[in-house]
């Protein structure tokens, strides 16, 4: 009898439809936007550009986390927040609404697990802005735990591809848990720190560079390249793209002569796409700067609230403040453009994931 029921289970569980990212019509890409009401959606995004759905969120969105597996899409909060919202994307309905402990704060971004059991949220202690990594069951969202980020005021982690060893961008600044104010410039400590099960297994650091705050995060294979805001002298040219590999020291990319300052000190979005090259945003400085895959300097383009970027098929997708979703592949080019003004980030969904289902 033990076998029988364990067969009939088999064939009612291969008998339920699986749900996946096809359900929600394959989206390339999710962003957050301000709409022309003043109030603020997540989008799903497909490869042409066009908008597959619209869901609406309580306040400003920054980034937002995409499940392995299931058409299931993680909102977060501008930074520092409290709402993280779990959207059901293929039917529009809101899963869950998480909200750090007491005390804490999400910053605006996290990571699922390989198998898309546990979700890993950026957190600080808003009194003194130490880092925290919280961790959730990704089935129930139930709060399990917490560990220490490796450093003060994190804000983008990934997972290191194939792996669930985590990469943390801790920027270094310690905020005024009210109004954002940067309270400790002269005394910051930027780090990348990896971690796995909570333990850290690297910290790298700028010393040189230690008013260079660590923001933001792109991943190939072992290579980790990282977008940084300066602190210091606007008047001092500084790179704003590291390359690391664990074992190594870190690369620090400089830009070329004529354009040390177009980014004026501001690295918004990072990406790498598929052809090896980096991309980084600028929405300060209005442009969209091109590296080799080794950090040398290759194209500037000119791209008024240049915010997010994310990997498309020959080259990247950026999105502005304007509403604009442009591709940049041998030059760039606009796509579509919404009554929106996109925020921070393009979130790519892997395209084998986003066929699923």
């Amino acid at each position: 009898m033990a076998t029988r029921r364990l067969v009939l289970a088999g064939l009612l569980a291969s008998a339920v439809p699986r749900v996946g990212w096809a359900d929600a019509g394959s989206p390339a890409w999710l962003a957050a936007a301000r709409l022309p009401d003043d109030s603020h959606a997540l989008h799903g995004i497909a490869s042409d550009g066009q908008i597959l759905f619209r869901i609406p969120l309580p306040a400003r969105g920054h980034a937002a986390a995409a499940h392995p597996t299931r058409p299931e899409a993680v909102a977060f909060a501008r930074s520092p927040g409290t709402y993280a919202l779990v959207i059901d994307c293929a039917t529009g309905t809101l899963r869950a609404r998480l909200t750090p402990p007491e005390g804490r704060q999400f910053n605006g971004h996290g990571a699922f697990s390989q198998d898309g059991t546990v979700l890993w949220t950026s957190e600080v202690l808003a009194e003194t802005s130490e880092g925290r990594v919280g961790v959730w069951d990704a089935r129930s969202y139930r709060r399990m735990g917490e560990f220490p980020s490796g450093g003060i005021g994190p804000h983008e982690i990934r997972r290191i591809p194939g792996t669930d060893t985590l990469v943390v961008a801790n920027g270094g600044i310690r905020t005024d848990p009210q109004d954002r104010s940067k309270l400790n410039i002269d005394a910051m400590r930027p780090n990348l720190c990896y971690l796995t099960d909570g333990m850290v297994q690297d910290v790298v650091e700028l010393p040189d560079f230690a008013q260079l705050s660590i923001r933001h995060l792109a991943l190939r294979g072992d290579a980790v390249a990282f977008a940084m805001q300066w602190e210091g002298d606007p008047a001092e040219p500084v790179p704003l793209l590291g390359i690391h590999r664990r074992g190594t020291a870190p690369t620090l990319c400089w830009p070329a002569e004529a354009e040390m300052f177009a980014m004026r000190s501001y690295a918004g979005s990072i990406a790498w796409a598929d052809d090896g090259r980096i991309g980084l945003t600028s929405p300060p400085g209005g442009v969209v700067m091109i590296h080799a895959a080794d950090g040398t300097p290759v194209e500037r383009h000119a791209r008024p609230d240049a915010s997010g970027i994310a990997p498309a098929p020959g080259g990247f997708a950026i999105t502005d403040g304007g509403g604009s979703i442009c591709v940049l592949r041998d030059r760039l080019s606009p796509l579509t453009r919404e009554d929106v003004a996109w925020d921070n980030h393009l979130v790519a969904i892997d395209s084998t994931i986003a066929r699923s289902g």
